[in-house]
């Protein structure tokens, strides 16, 4: 329906009239129906004038019919229980009190998925309405005039069930009709915005699941599947910095295949790329920790980062990495040092203070890897801020 010809709709019907039909004969609950028409009628009126654009103001009207709802519906079941009506009206009764409650919920949560949400709410709104007074509120007045003349509550709903004129049946059963017909609407619209909303759900969890994994992939080398250089010098920086806190030392390995140029030269580059690659599992295979760090630095050189780590751990972990490697026994006949792949190791330990920084602590592991390979290579080589230490 147009935005025009449902405004038109509205004008012409003033949304709901209170008409003597609607009088129960029970003066305190056809108060509370005036009241409840009357908000009815306050809701199209903002719809009217235009507040239906402002969620706000809307659900402000909303809230209030809502609240005074609930209000009348207490009332109801405590005059019902009060006069003693049938059990089996009453839990049908409110049955019906709580359903109404929770559609009109779903159906302010899914206004955003409707074409014309608040078109659609105000014709639920005066079918129930309708439903309400005419039939179940009616019915209820019956029985409790019926009691209080003298009939047993069984009598009174047996009473009130017996057919009634052709007409006012008629129309009985189009209220009934027409208010269900809403209802499995609302119904239905809710399954589909639930569906949605999961949908929604599951591709977000996707998109997460995707993110890390580009993340991952970003802070990755693609050939050794270690960390890549961007990722060891965040890390860096972040256990730098955790150490200092802790007043912990830090200690990193750097560790150089020997002579990798010629094992290129003698057996080929993807050979290579395989020779790099069991080097990297045999450094990795040594850390112990979930902190300890192992990255490609560059080329042929690999670094292993062990937080809260003195050089005694150092040299630990460097002898066991130079064990994995010997175990593996790849064989390089261009080497000259050993018939096998070997590597030098550089290692570096300081205690971050307020006058020194991680850059340090690379150039000290630097500068031992740089004295083992000119040392002749394949062997370990430590150094502090103190001392250079032969392993």
């Amino acid at each position: 329906m147009g935005r025009a010809l449902w405004e038109d709709w509205i004008v012409a019907i003033e949304t709901f009239v209170w008409d003597e039909l609607f009088v129960t004969g029970l003066d305190t609950v056809d108060q509370q129906h005036r009241r409840l028409v009357e908000l009815v009628n306050e809701l199209s009126t903002s719809l009217i004038d235009g507040e239906s654009q402002d969620d706000a103001a809307l659900r402000v009207v909303i809230d209030k019919l809502a609240d005074y709802a609930d209000y009348h519906f207490t009332e109801e079941e405590r005059l019902m229980e009060e006069v003693g009506v049938d059990p089996r009206h009453v839990t049908h009764h409110v049955a019906t009190h709580r359903k109404f409650v929770e559609q009109v919920a779903t159906m302010w949560n899914s206004r955003h998925t409707m074409s014309e949400p608040t078109g659609a709410l105000l014709e639920f709104l005066i079918a129930w309405l309708s439903f309400h007074i005419l039939g179940e509120d009616q019915e209820m007045a019956q029985q409790i005039k019926l009691i209080r003349a003298g009939a047993l509550p069984a009598q009174a709903l047996e009473a009130q069930a017996a057919p009634h004129d052709r007409t006012t049946g008629a129309l009985l059963r189009a209220l009934h009709n027409l208010y269900h017909l809403l209802s499995e609407q609302n119904h239905d619209l809710a399954t589909a915005n639930q569906r949605l909303e999961e949908r929604v759900a599951e591709r977000t969890r996707a998109l997460e699941v995707a993110y890390h994994s580009l993340e991952m992939l970003s802070r990755t080398d693609g050939l050794l599947n270690i960390a890549n250089r961007m990722c060891f010098d965040e890390r860096i920086q972040t256990e730098w910095q955790r150490a200092r806190r802790e007043s912990q030392e830090v200690a990193l390995l750097m560790i150089d295949v020997d002579l990798f140029k010629r094992y290129n030269d003698t057996y080929g580059h993807l050979q290579g790329d395989a020779c790099l690659q069991a080097v990297a599992k045999a450094v990795a295979a040594a850390m112990r920790r979930p902190a300890d760090l192992v990255a490609r630095y560059g080329g042929e050189e690999i670094v292993a980062l062990l937080p809260n780590t003195d050089l005694s751990g150092a040299c630990s972990v460097a002898t066991i990495i130079q064990g994995n490697l010997a175990a593996l026994n790849i064989p390089h006949a261009g080497s000259g040092v050993a018939e096998r792949v070997t590597v030098s190791i550089g290692a570096a330990a300081l205690r971050p203070r307020a006058d020194n920084q991680f850059e340090q602590l690379i150039a000290a592991a630097d500068a031992a890897l740089y004295e083992a390979k000119g040392c002749g290579r394949n062997q370990i080589r430590f150094r502090s801020a103190e001392a250079t230490v032969k392993a």
